[in-house]
């Protein structure tokens, strides 16, 4: 018996780490690029070197500047199917006969038949999902591409007591579709990976075991 439980522990170490998330980048702030200081001028209203010009936007749209993306994110999704089949057959199949009377024996008639058949098939299926995520979350952004639109990427921690909570976000903006107060709504990033989850104490008790996880993993065959 204890050699059976060896035999399990690969597979089931196998299992676990299947069902733990990758970190798809590293979400660590972005700090701006150094440059080469401007030379002095002692002009009155413009001076060179200032962080806002007189006639640009406020606006993030340098790489290591500060952005907020407005979380709105609400997803609804509904599936069902439903199949319902049904076959009959019958065929009677009479006896031959001689001279225009059937085949008889104690007064039943032999070498005759009948054949019934029925099938029928009833199934039905339904799912529903649905996700609701609002906040904030400050991100800087990490690169600014070829055709003007900014890559983006930040994490909020936040440490409560004996566990952690998390929110994550990468993805791609246009700089047009930032507001005025420096902010965007989430439903405006491209190619957007948004996570959030918690760690600690409380994450541990309310998941599952690694053994637990190796039952209801998919690569046990029963």
């Amino acid at each position: 018996m204890k050699n059976h439980y060896l035999l399990l522990l690969p597979v089931a170490l196998l299992a676990a780490c299947a069902s733990t998330p990758s970190r798809i980048d590293n979400f660590d702030a972005t700090t701006p690029l150094a440059g080469t200081p401007p030379p002095a001028t002692g002009g009155a209203i413009y001076q060179a070197g200032y962080d806002v010009p007189l006639f640009e936007n406020s606006v993030a749209h340098r790489v290591g500047d500060v952005l907020t993306i407005l979380l709105e994110e609400k997803t609804n999704a509904s599936k069902s199917a439903s199949t319902t089949t049904a076959k009959k057959t019958k065929a009677d199949l009479p006896g031959p006969t001689i001279f225009g009377a059937p085949i008889t024996m104690h007064g039943k008639e032999i070498f005759a038949g009948s054949m019934n058949n029925a099938s029928s098939f009833d199934g039905s299926g339904d799912s529903k999902q649905s996700n609701v995520l609002n906040g904030s979350i400050s991100v800087t952004i990490a690169r600014r591409l070829a055709n003007g639109n900014l890559l983006v990427r930040g994490q909020k921690l936040i440490n409560i007591n004996q566990g952690s909570e998390y929110v994550r976000l990468q993805g791609i903006v246009r700089s047009i579709d930032i507001a005025p107060d420096n902010t965007v709504s989430s439903s405006r990033v491209a190619d957007a990976s948004i996570s959030y989850g918690s760690q600690g104490v409380l994450a541990s008790a309310n998941s599952k075991g690694w053994l637990a996880r190796f039952f209801d993993s998919k690569w046990l065959p029963f």
